[in-house]
């Protein structure tokens, strides 16, 4: 990565017009994702990729599901616990909209995992890019305007301890469940954006794609 677009070190590929005779050598990249310079082409790419999957006509919401600092350490042990937390993410999402709109409500949903904060240090949580309604059992388009936080909140816990309990064995996380509970009366930490994603999202889906 440090010797990026270095054509001594790198290697390079030597072009001469056939008009002028002119030469020019473009050295290698790295083509690593940690790379400042090749990382924006990988970006950009699924930017693009995201964005193309958006119905432009559609209403989407932004959701941010996080796990507390003490059960952190089991996904990092267990990196298998990761694609859980991603269908546990989804799985929360319709329960949440279904007691909102007090019917099943199928949704469209694009999920993140993001395993490290601003910080750098490890701190798995999912961002959720999801229509702001779906279709009724009739076929007809149901909008959903309004989620409270607190119903949020405690759903995300429930359904994350639950998911816990069933993936990781018992006597090692019936503590840190226990103590969940107890000492989270109201939840676990949640974000969903205020207000509407600007049409077509590519400026939330870019920051995905990053």
């Amino acid at each position: 990565m440090l010797d990026c677009g270095d054509p001594e070190k790198m290697g390079f590929v030597p072009y001469r017009c056939c008009s002028c005779g002119e030469s020019r050598r473009i050295a290698f990249t790295c083509k690593s994702c940690f790379c400042l310079s090749c990382a924006k082409v990988y970006a950009d790419r699924r930017a693009d990729f995201i964005g193309r999957r958006l119905l432009p006509q559609v209403t989407y919401r932004h959701e941010v599901f996080t796990v507390p600092d003490f059960l952190r350490g089991y996904f990092y042990r267990n990196p298998d616990l990761l694609n859980c937390l991603l269908q546990t993410g989804n799985n929360c999402l319709l329960d949440i909209l279904q007691t909102c709109t007090r019917t099943s409500l199928p949704i469209g949903t694009i999920i993140v995992l993001q395993t490290s904060g601003r910080s750098g240090r490890y701190n798995p949580h999912l961002h959720i890019l999801f229509t702001a309604g779906g279709v009724d059992p009739q076929g007809r388009w149901k909008p959903v305007s309004y989620i409270p936080y607190e119903l949020m909140h405690r759903k995300w816990q429930y359904h994350l301890l639950t998911m816990l309990a069933e993936e990781v064995d018992p006597p090692t996380i019936q503590a840190q469940i226990d103590h969940g509970w107890k000492d989270y009366p109201k939840g676990f930490v949640a974000f969903l954006q205020k207000g509407e994603v600007p049409a077509g999202g590519k400026g939330l889906a870019e920051y995905l794609a990053q």
